[in-house]
């Protein structure tokens, strides 16, 4: 087979005020034309700089050294990247080697059509305007965006988080490169999406031919799309071969550890079980804390438009000491709920009552003291932080907000209480968020939701961008909480392994409406609804074989619901 890409002795250093940071460490790697390389990893291990390395995307205060050939498009020559320069490396981008950014939401211009960051590129590397257009429209047919001759003159703002995943990846196809970089391109998309765009570049390796390097935290991802597994621990390559091996006889502990972290639908079965008939008397005598009862929430329309309906004749009730796992595709409903909890969004119609509060119809004054019984964890910690201001002032802001301290340093010796309680040192509080890891700012953003010791916390998506090992002790962290505090929980996800490991009960919402409620054993074990038969069928599993399998069922499931 060609070789697309061949990485030699690759060597990266971040110049900082402390000295040189080694991020990269004698990586080699080689990826054949129509092979899927992943390289896995926790956060901080390399994965992302070497990524970048292979399209010359490192920032000023990197030095590389070593080797990066890249062959060219035609495969007639290679390109050493390390040593090229700028306009050699523009000429280079795109059409031999391209780039799935992680988030597309940053990585797509929001004052431009997604039509004229698509011409943008073709005509970088000199093809008509008119010929660039009909690429443009003829690309995005082909990664699935409808009616592309209309949507072509549209915003990203107007896509979906799916949709603008395709764009991305409509980016990097649009001049058929040799090599396609996928760095994290499934993270924070539900699981029906994620199994949509795993088929798509499933695709651009079939059909195109395109060798394609997988950056990815996610070791179902792996299984279900790689044919061969890199392992990278601080900075270094630890461990190769090729995917089925990787998962059925890992040589190294790291990659046993890495892949034991993986959650598993069935594995919080026992434990959820345990914690049910524990508190069976407790549930059936004390009063919920939150009751809905044909819930509705819609949001106006605009211009003379009808409203959207997020949220229709939900029925479902939170009592003391229960987390209630609420899952579901983007777009179902399930933030609008948690958000209609918090007094954050406004109920339109039903009845919902949260701590002996009705909130059809209340009035901010008349909730506000209730809001101090109540926590939220945000989905991105690191944007729900001021990032001019400490740790420690983040976690002292309810003391202040709700009058339990006049100034920070006041509430310093409650805050540094409570960032021991979620395993974070005392001095980590005097650090700037940007000076944490993901996992330490979702640590952090627990400590803030449980302050004022809440009654009931609602967890929007806590885990959704963090990888496994990391993913694996913030719930940890959080079962050892939820069981010290006893607060009831709305555990908001789209990781049905993930809810099933935290949950007492799980409801699954479907375009704004409930349609199956029930423990662990129930909703997982034996769904009864087609949509949740369809979740879990598109849920990836750290497992080739099983994983070939669970594709086969999706696709079954897609043919029947067309």
């Amino acid at each position: 087979m060609t070789t697309v890409l061949r990485i030699d002795s690759l060597g990266v250093s971040f110049a900082t005020d402390a000295g040189a940071v080694k991020a990269v460490d004698d990586v080699s790697l080689e990826v054949a034309r129509g092979e899927v390389l992943a390289i896995v990893g926790e956060s901080g291990s390399g994965k992302t700089v070497t990524a970048k390395s292979i399209l010359g995307l490192l920032p000023e205060t990197a030095t590389a050294n070593g080797v990066v050939m890249l062959s060219s498009r035609d495969g007639q020559s290679e390109h050493d990247v390390v040593a090229m320069s700028g306009p050699a490396l523009r000429e280079v981008r795109g059409r031999d080697a391209a780039m799935v950014f992680q988030e597309p939401s940053t990585a797509l211009n929001p004052v431009f059509t997604v039509g004229w960051q698509l011409i943008e590129g073709l005509r970088a590397h000199g093809v008509p305007r008119k010929r660039a257009r009909e690429r443009a429209i003829e690309i995005l047919g082909t990664v699935g965006i409808p009616d592309p001759e209309e949507r072509i003159d549209h915003y990203p703002h107007q896509f979906s988080g799916g949709q603008k995943q395709r764009i991305v990846i409509a980016m990097a196809l649009v001049l058929e490169p040799g090599l396609i970089v996928a760095d994290e391109p499934t993270t924070a998309l539900d699981v029906t999406v994620q199994a949509e765009i795993l088929d798509l570049l499933r695709r651009c390796r079939d059909e195109f031919g395109a060798g394609i390097v997988l950056i990815t935290h996610n070791m179902g991802v792996v299984a279900d799309l790689a044919d061969r597994v890199a392992v990278m621990y601080q900075g270094r390559v630890i461990e190769q071969a090729d995917v089925r091996t990787l998962f059925s006889a890992p040589q190294t502990e790291y990659t046993r550890a890495l892949l034991d972290a993986v959650p598993y639908v069935g594995h919080g079965r026992s434990a959820a079980a345990a914690r049910a008939a524990a508190r069976t008397g407790e549930w059936s005598t004390s009063a919920a804390l939150v009751e809905a009862s044909g819930l509705e929430v819609t949001y106006p329309g605009r211009l003379g438009r009808h409203g959207f309906h997020a949220v229709r004749g939900v029925d479902l009730s939170i009592r003391a000491g229960e987390v209630l796992g609420l899952v579901g595709e983007s777009g179902s409903g399930k933030s609008t709920i948690g958000r209609a909890i918090a007094g954050l969004t406004r109920v339109t119609g039903g009845s919902l009552r949260v701590l002996d509060h009705e909130l059809n119809g209340v009035r901010e004054r008349e909730f506000r003291a209730v809001r101090s019984r109540i926590g939220f964890v945000f989905q991105d910690p690191a944007s729900s932080f001021d990032p001019r201001r400490t740790i420690a002032d983040a976690v002292a802001e309810p003391f202040l907000i709700h009058g339990r301290a006049e100034h920070p340093g006041d509430a310093r010796a409650q805050v540094d209480e409570l960032l021991e309680a979620v395993q974070l040192p005392r001095a980590y509080g005097d650090r700037f968020p940007f000076e944490l890891s993901g996992g330490q700012r979702q640590r952090a953003s627990l400590a803030r939701a449980l302050a004022l010791r809440p009654e009931l916390l609602i967890a929007d998506e806590p885990t959704s961008a963090l990888d496994v090992s990391v993913q694996a002790r913030v719930l940890e962290l959080f079962a050892e909480l939820q069981r010290e505090f006893g607060f009831a929980c709305l555990f908001i996800s789209h990781d049905l392994a993930v809810v099933d490991l935290v949950a007492d009960r799980i409801a699954v919402l479907h375009r704004g409406e409930l349609v199956e409620v029930g423990t662990s054993a129930e909703v997982l074990g034996d769904p009864r609804e087609p949509y949740t038969q369809r979740l879990l069928a598109s849920l990836p599993v750290p497992d080739p074989v099983a994983q070939a399998e669970r594709r086969e069922t999706l696709r079954a499931l897609r043919d029947a619901e067309r």
